[in-house]
């Protein structure tokens, strides 16, 4: 892929951390050229390494860091639950974020924590509108524009809806939290349109009726959120929500749903 312009938010303090960013400079060496921004908790590395390697070798310094975005990338987030809807109150609250990988190449990075879900599968898709006055049910059918039947995130595109990205796990307390990298997607096709989540796990188009070509018998959509386009790269990147100040941070290390949501941490 060659050398490639990678930003991460990296949790640090704005003043008296400079010992910290000789350290993360230490951990990083070798992988490529190296900018630390303390006052903006900001780490730009040129490089030619994967991201997940420079984001790990980041946390193993014992500091949180974020994928924010690959040189001249998009992004785009979608808020669970979010929509203002009188149709879809439940408890399910979550954050999904889309990254670009390439500015020239399809590949997203989707980094998803939602919470308030019954633990186990349940399916998760992207919808071809991000019409929600009739709350999830006016998000229209998964995103497919190629006219392609459901199937699974690891098919090919003329194997699956280009919005077919598979199941979230939730934990017994009720959390789904997953990273990975979708080969289809692009970040500025899906902006303006729907992430659903449903009630039923997702069999992949595996099952053996009509509906799982469709949308893999993975039942009621129990939560959804429009996909709108990020502030730019490092623009208002820490805080999720103005209205109640909760930081990326937060959304890594407590519930996003019920009243623990506005106990800072």
């Amino acid at each position: 892929m060659g050398s490639v312009k990678i930003e991460f938010a990296v949790q640090m303090k704005k003043q008296g951390d400079e010992a910290y960013a000789c350290t993360l400079r230490k951990a990083l060496d070798g992988l490529g050229e190296v900018d630390v921004d303390i006052q903006e908790g900001r780490v730009i590395i040129q490089t030619e390494s994967p991201w997940s390697e420079v984001h790990d070798k980041i946390e193993a310094t014992g500091r949180k860091a974020v994928l924010s975005g690959f040189g001249g990338g998009q992004s785009a987030v979608a808020l669970i639950n979010t929509t203002g809807s009188v149709v879809d109150r439940t408890p399910v609250q979550g954050v999904v974020r889309f990254t670009a990988i390439s500015p020239k190449e399809p590949g997203v990075l989707v980094d998803v924590v939602v919470d308030g879900l019954e633990p186990g599968l349940h399916g998760f898709h992207i919808h071809e509108s991000g019409d929600v006055s009739s709350g999830c049910a006016s998000v229209g059918d998964h995103y497919n524009p190629r006219q392609s039947r459901h199937g699974s995130p690891e098919a090919s595109a003329k194997e699956r809806h280009a919005g077919d990205l598979g199941n979230l796990r939730a934990d017994e307390s009720g959390r789904a939290k997953i990273r990975f990298v979708d080969a289809v997607l692009e970040v500025a096709e899906i902006i303006g349109r729907a992430v659903v989540i449903t009630a039923g796990a997702d069999d992949l188009g595996l099952g053996e009726n009509d509906q799982s070509l469709i949308d893999g018998n993975s039942g009621e959509r129990i939560a959804c959120g429009i996909i709108a386009r990020s502030a730019g790269i490092m623009e208002n990147f820490k805080r999720i929500c103005a209205c109640d100040g909760v930081t990326l941070w937060d959304e890594r290390n407590k519930p996003l749903a019920g009243k623990e949501r506005s106990q800072k941490l």
